[in-house]
């Protein structure tokens, strides 16, 4: 009698103890080579393959995330430091090395304007070792940092030597090369746009590698948001530098000049006070404070209700001056968007309609829009106050949706896994939900939502930030050229409650990925059987509602009348098409002719044989023929109204399958 095989058990637990102790991936490896010399039998031997591999990919997303806490921990770090100091080469300095350590870069330098010369110079590098380089100047245009500043747009290279898009002028050519640089990446440091717009450029910085790199879009993101402190820090700092300078050109002077000294002291304890605002906003933040906490703050600074918009209008915040929860007053989304673009593009806070609004950005993204409801004008002081505010805002936003989006990634794992084969381990599937924060025992909508071709990739990660932008409870995943999202909702919810989720879908998907989005709902359901047959049900919606040209919208299956019903309710929908179509189908897969074609053509001509000729693209004759070939197959009364009914709704549903002719 032969002895059984072993089991994986062990291997298994073994490789969660590793995962554990964040072993290296060789490590993980190796297990699967134990269990074939273990001898397992081959079912379990697969399993401890799949296992590793799902390892192997928590391992990585676990490693991207620790390292974008590191760079984000630095990067508040950073806004520490760069609010306590007050000189300005010590600004310089902190920034140029703290770009160098957050990217892991060879060289970081900063380059700022020369307003006699009317060129560039470099006025701070890190990592450097060339004179030559160090000494370089650029006129505007010139280089990646001279488009950089005339653009006012960040600009990035693998390879800056082998790259035109650049003006290469010899001494540039010459300071990289003796360098060594090969990948450069600059930013610039605005008082004023973003992008483009009227907004001045007081400097640009670059991280730079002697060795090919492509900089990715996270990259550029936290490289903007250095920048968007570093140019607050330089600014604070010159205005610092201007006050003392002032307050000593009038320490001398006679009695007269009392009055200009007071302004001069008011407005160096305003600068003060923003300061230490920002290092108040930044603090919040490094102790865990969360856009409320942020919204609280400014509300009492500025002793006015705030609120806190998402890109598409919805509240994220509103909080009254002195504690509690403040009524917002209802605001044209359109009207919100516009105004946040208008303060985007002039870098600046606006004042429109009795409220000040600012955007929060990301770079060039558009995170979010602080609305302060105060019909009065803001002093200098408390509109920089204000307009740091948001720079916090972003900062937090962004470290919010980086975490977001790593534990949406690790969920949709689940969705995938739920939705491909829920009956092979519902048990399991729902004790994973349970371990990733997802309960699946609790109602739940399942939505699907496809895109047309050019916002076919948008589509992901604007459901993402759809999820994690509202106060919405869901996780989200791409699967089958679709993107699923499973949203929770009250218990007792109905399809009514399905049908308005998918419109409120479309419209903010559509809104986000700015083209037209459809969404099919089905549910609620619970468990994982009721979830899949629930995918399924919304998959069919989404193909009903392709085939009845509603693209763009969002609703279910009972709201799609009754084409609806018969797919809602799961009738034998093969079957009645087999019946009412079979003669022309049966007769179509033997001749290789087109009556199914030509039958559909001519209803949806109206009855036309004119118009159902054209679309046909055939002789009027040719058509009176297979006519009278359908009318041979399927009886006289085939056009008759009760009959043609029924043949329409087999057409559609037959369209609907997929199978109809090229």
């Amino acid at each position: 009698m032969s002895e059984p095989s072993p089991s994986a058990a062990p291997l298994l637990a073994r490789l969660l103890d590793l995962l554990a102790d964040d072993a290296p991936a060789e490590e993980l490896g190796v297990v699967t080579s134990e269990a074939r010399a273990a001898g397992v039998s081959a079912a379990e031997l697969a399993e401890v393959e799949r296992a590793a591999a799902t390892a192997l990919r928590i391992r990585g997303v676990l490693r991207q995330h620790r390292r974008r806490e590191l760079q984000l921990t630095a990067l508040f770090d950073t806004a520490g430091d760069l609010a306590a100091s007050r000189d300005l080469g010590d600004v310089l300095k902190a920034i140029v090395r703290r770009a160098r350590m957050l990217l892991g870069t060879d060289t970081a330098y900063l380059t700022l304007p020369d307003e006699e010369a009317g060129d560039t110079y470099m006025r701070v590098t890190d990592g450097s070792v060339s004179v030559l380089f160090q000494r370089l100047r650029l006129e505007l245009g010139e280089g990646l940092g001279g488009l950089v500043a005339q653009t006012a747009s960040p600009y990035a290279t693998p390879d800056y030597r082998t790259d035109d898009r650049f003006h290469h002028t010899h001494n540039i050519n010459a300071g990289v090369l003796d360098e060594g640089l090969v990948a450069i990446l600059g930013v610039p440091l605005l008082l004023g746009s973003s992008r483009g717009g009227t907004g001045k450029v007081i400097g640009v910085l670059f991280a730079a590698d002697r060795a090919p790199r492509v900089f990715g879009p996270e990259e550029v993101a936290l490289l903007c948001s250095l920048a968007a402190h570093a140019a607050i820090a330089i600014d604070t700092a010159r205005a610092l530098d201007d006050t003392r300078s002032a307050l000593a050109e009038l320490a001398g002077a006679n009695a007269e000049l009392a009055e200009a000294n007071a302004a001069v002291r008011a407005h160096s304890a305003a600068m003060q006070r923003a300061e230490e605002a920002h290092d108040r906003l930044t603090d919040l933040v490094l102790r865990g404070g969360d856009v409320k906490d942020v919204a609280a703050s400014v509300a009492g600074l500025l002793d006015s209700p705030l609120t806190i918009h998402d890109p598409v209008g919805r509240p994220l915040a509103a909080v009254s001056p002195h504690g509690g929860v403040f009524a917002v007053d209802s605001m044209d989304a359109g009207w919100l968007a516009g105004t946040a673009e208008e303060s985007r593009h002039g870098g600046r806070a606006v004042h429109r309609g009795g409220r000040w609004i600012c955007a929060v950005l990301a770079g060039q993204e558009l995170l979010a829009s602080l609305v302060l409801h105060r019909p009065d004008r803001l002093d200098d002081s408390d509109r920089r106050l204000f307009e740091r505010a948001a720079v916090v805002t972003g900062l937090l936003l962004l470290l919010r949706r980086t975490v977001a989006e790593t534990e949406n990634r690790i969920r949709g794992e689940l969705i995938s896994d739920l939705l491909g084969d829920a009956g092979r381990d519902p048990a399991g599937l729902a004790e994973r939900g349970r371990r990733l924060g997802i309960d699946l025992d609790r109602p739940h909508l399942l939505l699907v939502a496809e895109a047309d071709a050019h916002a076919r990739e948008k589509l992901g990660g604007a459901a993402m930030r759809y999820l994690f932008g509202g106060d919405i409870h869901g996780v989200s995943a791409e699967h089958a050229g679709t993107v699923v999202l499973l949203i929770e909702c009250e218990r007792g919810g109905t399809t009514a409650v399905a049908g308005g989720a998918a419109r409120a879908a479309a419209s903010q998907l559509g809104h986000l990925v700015q083209g037209p989005v459809t969404v099919a709902a089905a549910g609620p359901a619970r468990g994982p059987g009721e979830l899949a047959a629930a995918y399924a049900e919304a998959a069919r919606c989404l193909r009903a509602m392709r085939v009845l040209g509603r693209s763009g919208e969002g609703a279910c299956v009972d709201e799609l009348g009754f084409l609806g019903v018969v797919l809602g309710n799961a009738q034998d929908v093969d079957g009645f098409v087999s019946t009412v179509l079979g003669p022309l189908l049966r007769y179509d897969a033997r001749r290789g002719t087109h009556l199914v074609r030509t039958l559909s053509a001519y209803f949806g001509a109206g009855g036309s044989l004119i118009r159902a000729k054209d679309e046909l693209h055939v002789h009027v004759n040719t058509v009176v023929q297979r006519l009278d070939r359908i009318q041979v197959l399927l009886g006289r009364d085939w056009n008759e109204p009760d009959r043609a009914l029924e043949l329409q709704l087999a057409l559609r549903l037959h369209l609907l399958s997929g199978d109809r002719e090229r």
